[in-house]
């Protein structure tokens, strides 16, 4: 399958593969960035 993907959501799908690398130091910064890249593509104008 494929798709076209804009940047941002690109971005998002490289941030989730890598929360796994960053577990346990660095994912609380991860989860966050996850977070707030959802939140941007999924905000309603």
């Amino acid at each position: 399958m494929q798709y076209d993907l804009n940047e941002d959501e690109a971005e998002l799908i490289e941030i989730i593969r890598n929360l796994r690398k960053a577990f346990p130091n660095g994912y609380a910064n991860q989860y966050w960035l996850a977070q707030k890249a959802f939140d941007k593509l999924t905000d309603l104008p």
